[in-house]
């Protein structure tokens, strides 16, 4: 299966990103190119920038305590695997990108979208660690 990583390190508390990526309707302050998210009690749909009107259902899961939360679209089943850890001056953050065969030519726009995205999450992390 195609796929990448990334990773970086942040300035605030795994929490701080933990409550970021497990929360969906605060994927639209980091999250580049997603226009909005509806979260409902049988799931989380998420609408992107390119099609606003096109959904995305999505699952997310994971533990806070494991630092771990995946993201996936169950559409084209892109996962999204989150991974946190403790580091001197805040966490690490590392992200696995899975893409399967049959998407594999939108891997360049997931490197992209991810490329983004985590500098995003990190500002937005710090910034509420800060409490700005």
């Amino acid at each position: 299966m195609p796929g990448f990583e990334a990773s970086a390190s942040c300035r605030a508390p795994a929490h701080e990103v933990w409550k970021l990526l497990h929360d969906p309707t605060r994927f639209p302050e980091w999250w580049a190119g997603l226009e909005r998210v509806e979260a409902r009690g049988d799931g989380v749909t998420r609408y992107m920038e390119a099609w606003p009107d096109f959904p995305y259902p999505t699952r997310i899961s994971g533990r806070r305590e494991q630092g771990r939360v995946t993201i996936s679209c169950l559409l084209s089943d892109v996962h999204h695997a989150w991974t946190l850890s403790p580091a001197p001056d805040g966490c690490r953050i590392q992200v696995r990108i899975e893409v399967p065969e049959a998407e594999a030519e939108r891997l360049d726009a997931v490197r992209e979208e991810v490329r983004t995205s985590l500098p995003r999450l990190i500002a937005v992390a710090e910034r509420a660690a800060r409490g700005s």
